[in-house]
């Protein structure tokens, strides 16, 4: 059966590469014409992949058309501020009654709005029974290296969760799936935002004690806004809670801390653009989720120290000092 992948980031190849180890012929659509050839021909995503070996039963082509056709599993690997777009351009080639997975994390500047939000708002009332939202502790190339992984599928349509959830599950790819959408959306957009902050700390030559406290108050931002938006906050205990959020705020291989490790040396946020050849969701998310605390009058210090740093020029260290200097609460979630 044919699996089509929209985008050809790094999450969304190592998704495909997970279904074509279970067979499938999956097909990505790929914009840069250089990079779908390096796929067909080298077997290898140059770019964002470098190194790592592609099966033959995946493919590439830079038409949309072409990649949805006969398609009996579709994968979003869209950032999420490219998200509204690309659903306009194809929704009218979107099949119905097929499965579809959106991988993105993130809230969308301008609209504020969950990636979950963007596809039922954006997609006609027929595609909304096929939605499901794949998040968790997971970094694409060791997907590729089949290093044993685990996340969450959610959906609103619980046939639709353990489909996917079996399409994807093999022997290094675990799936486990939900219903709470909002609970999955809010963790896997503002771990981005918390693990900058991480960066910023370990930058900054914190120590490990400031890194701990970040992720367990970041978690503590994370289930406001959550129950906000209507999540369980047993979610955030979870794969794409709790998980996401240490892997992405320690691990080597995250982007998002990196931009933050960057910042605290004292780098400018145009300096790490320039350097980074691929997205660092947190640093739009950054700006959304501190419009998106305001507007609903949530407490998110640390959102707010990390979109000062990265939008108002707060120096890493000041921002440190405002955060452990602020007035004594009793803890909360």
């Amino acid at each position: 059966m044919k699996a089509t992948v929209l985008g050809s980031g790094s999450f969304g190849t190592a998704l495909g590469f997970v279904l074509a180890h279970k067979e499938w012929d999956v097909t990505i659509y790929a914009r840069n014409e250089a990079l779908a050839a390096d796929i067909n021909e080298k077997h290898e995503n140059t770019r964002y992949l470098p190194g790592m070996a592609l099966p033959p039963n995946m493919t590439a082509t830079t038409d949309v058309a072409e990649a949805l056709f006969g398609s009996k599993l579709i994968v979003f690997g869209i950032p999420t501020q490219s998200l509204t777009q690309v659903i306009k351009d194809i929704r009218d080639l979107l099949p119905t009654n097929v499965p579809i997975v959106s991988a993105a994390k993130g809230v969308e500047q301008g609209t504020l709005r969950l990636v979950s939000e963007i596809f039922e708002e954006e997609l006609p009332g027929k595609f909304h029974k096929s939605l499901a939202y794949l998040s968790g502790p997971s970094f694409a190339k060791e997907i590729v290296q089949k290093i044993p992984t685990v996340v969450s599928i959610a959906s609103h349509n619980e046939e639709i969760a353990l489909q996917i959830q079996k399409d994807f599950f093999c022997s290094f790819f675990r799936t486990y799936w939900t219903d709470d959408v909002p609970g999955v959306e809010v963790g896997g957009a503002l771990k981005n935002v918390i693990a900058i902050a991480a960066g910023v700390s370990d930058g900054l030559k914190l120590g490990h004690n400031s890194r701990a406290a970040i992720i367990t108050r970041g978690l503590a931002e994370i289930t406001k806004l959550g129950r906000v938006k209507g999540a369980s906050p047993l979610t955030f205990l979870g794969l794409s809670g709790l998980g996401d959020l240490v892997l992405t705020c320690t691990g080597e291989l995250s982007r998002n801390r990196t931009v933050g490790f960057k910042l605290g040396q004292g780098m400018s946020l145009d300096q790490i653009k320039a350097e980074m050849n691929q997205v660092a969701e947190g640093v739009f998310t950054a700006e959304s989720a501190y419009e998106l605390s305001k507007k609903l009058n949530i407490d998110m210090a640390i959102t707010e120290a990390v979109y000062r740093m990265l939008y108002d020029g707060l120096d890493p260290s000041r921002a440190a000092y405002e955060l452990m200097n602020r007035e004594l609460k009793k803890e909360s979630f």
